[in-house]
């Protein structure tokens, strides 16, 4: 009965399609079939991991000429066999099959029906079994055996397959692949970010986009977690977001958003790989990761842990005077860190439908820091000279913890979808610091000793969930809206206990104790309508509308914070016009605001490190920035060059600033790191970026970057001038013959204005000064890596890595200002050398999860 119920549906569904049109139905949802053929070169021998592309052709109503746009692509397994699901019969169709040595073979794919005098039964009746069958098979392509013929082309000295175009670009965002970015292998996010052309990396791992920090996305979310936390080896691309739209969340940096991508298996069967490496230090790093998919079911699983091992030398010199008494404070330091970072997620994706998909994971990890400071200390104070050596011993512990939850619901109208997302990430943390001054006498004897000690623990939890929706019209124009809730909760207890010279008890010093909680909430809901005017422009419009608000309180003395951010109005406006088939040029427009955290407003002092006392200001308002970009763009089959005119304006920018102040601790006039309100800060230049396949073995890709930064303080307040600067980067990759590798990458930046610092959490600042106080000297640095593939299909390889070869990335900081002139240098980790061996395996088209299923959808139906 139940065969008998399917096959009458089916016959009802079949002949009410046949009778209307062949390739449609009621509902409007366009069918969908399969195709597939096998791939050889002219011996007969097949061709496995060849590149299989599935085109479809569309009439550009802009240039009114045709363009083919990226429906699907695979490679050919080690069969030769390749297949593609979920094709769209309606459209015009193309396969291209392409590989190095080979000549690229392009051939149509159309889909017919077969005619109504070639089917059996009678021509009135309703279909039988054999005409069913026969329907059915028109959705089914075989394109049959495809013969590759040799390239002409003389390919002695290179191997090379399948390599993705360096640079993407669309209306939003720059997007690059850094599957050839060799130099990181082995390493973090920030070993990949360090060699990305317009993005800057700090000798402390801070990302900088034009001057500013930049917003953290994991595949299109924000996260905790850090750069140091997200393996090299897992990335696919990086996009860069200079100008966001209004779909994404207005308050952060004004800097825009780095939205790093993180691989995933797309093919039947089961993939994977593992790296493992070495560097000179001692420090070691182990990554796997598994990928299965079958039918309706995808698992993933990822797995890391990295022994980290770090050295940073440096010096400063400050010129201080405080009350009428010039000092000077001179500081050799030597640094040493060991860590250890575990990271650990597991995913699984279900197939509800065809068009319905959901997703869990979940996400583990702990690590902990151990860096152990020397600074030795000589202190002149009106001619008079004294020495201390100070011993910075501390442990930092943590323990995230994460839970994801997604939804893709697909319509009939193609375009048409619907996300939802649920993520939760937290976690607790741990320190214990101990700092020893030692005070020398004229003998080079202790003559004293304090001692400090800090320790506390805390918990951080951030709730976010996201609605999103995109429906495609028929006249070209689509509609994206969304909303999204975001909560962080955050609580902290901290402990500073001081031994004074010539004390034997510690004396417990509740001001300098950091014991509070907070929660800070985001609410916002957006809409953007895009398409274009015909053989004008495209356009994207959007509006969001955001409201947040925060609340705070302060344990030891019950004091409470809070702060409602009314509902404020964040237009985006992006135009495109296309010039030709490779040439075409944008403007944009956006409105972004950065809020003050619970950090940055407590009127807390943060005595952990006394050289560089922090405080909190309860008065912040927020910042909000205006910005505006121009672009011009040229691609072509190898190369693509784009340069940018930007200009930012940020009122109110919370920026860094030192001053003198009473210090509540000891009661004595001191500096003190404490964050204001600027007037306005403004950053504008122009960018050019170029990347080119120069030959079939050399990759090219190089970025220049021309700006001026300001900002601009409250009368009488002395900061730093405005300063036009260069940065540079320039990144070669040499694909040599017998499977060799090498990338050589080299980076300059010019003195510059320091940064702008975004956020900031409890502990000392990672910078000297403010932003406004300050420039950094000029440095560059160049970085080499050799790659070996080996074994069959070249599954294993082994890279060798130096970066920072000659020594030259060390910072040296220049400030300035009221009472005070400082100098600071550090270098980290120079002519750090990796070792680095890595090894893919897979199988595609395996029967995984067993199941009782026939692979014809009709098999087990039978006549009654």
């Amino acid at each position: 009965m139940k065969n008998y119920l399917s096959l009458i549906v089916l016959t009802f569904l079949l002949c009410t399609a046949y009778a209307q049109n062949p390739f449609a139905n009621k509902s409007g949802a366009k069918p969908e079939g399969t195709l597939n053929g096998k791939i050889q070169n002219d011996t007969d021998e097949s061709l496995a991991q060849i590149s299989v592309v599935l085109l479809k052709i569309v009439d550009d109503s802009t240039s009114g000429v045709s363009k083919e746009i990226l429906v699907q692509s695979t490679v050919s397994n080690s069969s030769g066999v390749f297949k593609f699901e979920n094709v769209p019969l309606t459209e015009k169709l193309k396969v291209k099959i392409s590989a190095i040595g080979y000549s690229t073979v392009e051939m149509p794919v159309q889909y017919e029906m077969p005619k109504r005098d070639s089917l059996a039964g009678p021509p009135t009746g309703k279909p039988d079994a054999a005409t069913i069958a026969k329907m059915m098979a028109a959705f089914n392509k075989d394109l049959g055996t495809i013969t590759l013929l040799g390239d002409a082309t003389d390919i002695a000295a290179v191997s090379v397959t399948g390599r993705k175009r360096l640079l993407e670009i669309d209306m939003e965002k720059k997007v690059f692949n850094v599957e050839k970015n060799i130099v990181s292998a082995g390493g973090t996010a920030i070993d990949v970010l360090r060699n990305m052309p317009s993005v800057q990396v700090d000798i402390d791992g801070n990302v900088k986009l034009r001057n500013a920090s930049p917003t953290l996305f994991v595949d299109g979310r924000p996260t905790t977690l850090t750069l140091d936390q997200i393996p090299a080896d897992v990335i696919e691309k990086v996009e860069i977001i200079t100008n966001p739209s209004a779909k994404y969340d207005a308050s952060g940096s004004m800097a825009g958003i780095l939205n790093i991508v993180l691989k995933k298996n797309k093919k039947t069967g089961y993939n994977g790989m593992v790296n493992a490496g070495v560097d000179r230090l001692g420090g070691s790093n182990f990554m796997g990761s598994f990928n299965a998919r079958q039918g309706k079911f995808n698992l993933s699983l990822t797995a890391m842990n990295m022994r980290i091992r770090n050295n940073t030398e440096g010096n400063s010199d400050r010129s201080s005077e405080l009350d009428g008494v010039t000092s000077q404070v001179m500081q050799d330091i030597d640094s040493k860190t060991k860590g250890m970072i575990s990271f650990g997620r597991l995913g699984v994706d279900y197939d509800l439908s065809e068009k319905t998909t959901i997703s869990v994971a979940g996400i583990i990890g702990g690590g902990s820091f151990k860096p152990v400071e020397n600074t030795h200390i000589t202190n002149l104070l009106s001619g008079q000279s004294s020495i201390s050596d100070r011993i910075a011993e501390s442990e930092r512990s943590f323990k995230p913890r994460g839970f994801q939850a997604g939804l893709i619901q697909k319509f009939a109208k193609e375009g048409e979808e619907l996300t939802a997302d649920f993520n939760y990430f937290g976690g607790r943390n741990e320190m214990d610091g101990l700092y020893t001054t030692n005070y020398l006498n004229a003998a080079g004897q202790i003559g004293g000793t304090q001692i400090q000690r800090n320790f506390g623990n805390g918990d951080n939890e951030n709730i976010t969930f996201q609605i999103d929706y995109v429906k495609p019209f028929a006249n070209g124009m689509k509609l994206e809206t969304g909303a999204r809730a975001q909560i962080n909760n955050v609580a902290n207890n901290n402990q500073n206990l001081l031994r004074r010279v010539g004390e034997t008890e510690f004396e417990n010093i509740e001001a300098a104790s950091a014991n509070y909680d907070s929660k800070n909430s985001v609410y916002a809901a957006y809409a953007s309508l895009g398409g274009e005017v015909k053989d004008l422009f495209s356009y994207k419009a959007g509006l969001r509308v955001e409201s947040s608000a925060y609340d705070g309180r302060l344990i030891n003395t019950g004091e409470t914070f809070s702060n409602r951010f009314p509902l404020n109005l964040f237009p985006s406006l992006f135009l495109s016009k296309k010039l030709s088939d490779k040439d075409q040029i944008q403007i944009s427009g956006t409105r972004r605001v950065n809020r003050p955290n619970f950090f940055q407003l407590i009127p807390f002092v943060d005595y952990t490190d006394s050289l560089n006392i922090t405080r909190g200001n309860a008065d912040l308002v927020p910042e909000f920035t205006n910005s505006g970009e121009l672009s011009y763009s040229r691609s072509s089959n190898k190369s693509t060059f784009i340069a940018t005119v930007y200009y930012k304006h940020t009122s109110n920018l919370i920026t860094r600033f030192l001053a003198q102040e009473t210090n509540p601790i000891t009661g004595n006039l001191d500096f003190i790191n404490t964050y204001i309100n600027a007037n306005s800060g403004q950053n504008y230049g122009a960018e050019f970026t170029y990347t080119n396949s120069i030959k079939p073995w050399w990759d090219l890709t190089a970025d220049l970057n021309f700006y001026n930064s300001k900002i601009t303080v409250s009368e009488g307040v002395n900061a730093q001038d405005p300063l036009w600067t260069v940065f540079g980067k320039l990144n070669n990759n040499f694909n040599l013959k017998k499977h060799w590798t090498v990338q050589l990458a080299f980076e300059y930046q010019g003195k510059t204005n320091m940064p702008v610092s975004q956020g900031q959490s409890f502990g000392p600042p990672s910078l000297a000064q403010s932003s406004s106080q300050g420039y950094i000297e000029p440095y560059h640095g160049v970085d080499l890596a050799i790659k070996k593939d080996f074994l069959k299909n070249q599954v294993a390889s082994v890279t060798l890595s130096a970066n920072d070869i000659f020594a030259t990335r060390g910072n040296t900081i220049i400030s300035y200002g009221d009472g005070f002139s400082q100098s600071y240098y550090r270098l980290s980790n120079p002519r750090m050398i990796k070792l680095n061996f890595s090894y893919r395996f897979g199988k595609m088209d395996m029967n995984l999860f067993k199941r009782n299923r026939n692979a014809n959808p009709m098999g087990d139906m039978q006549m009654q």
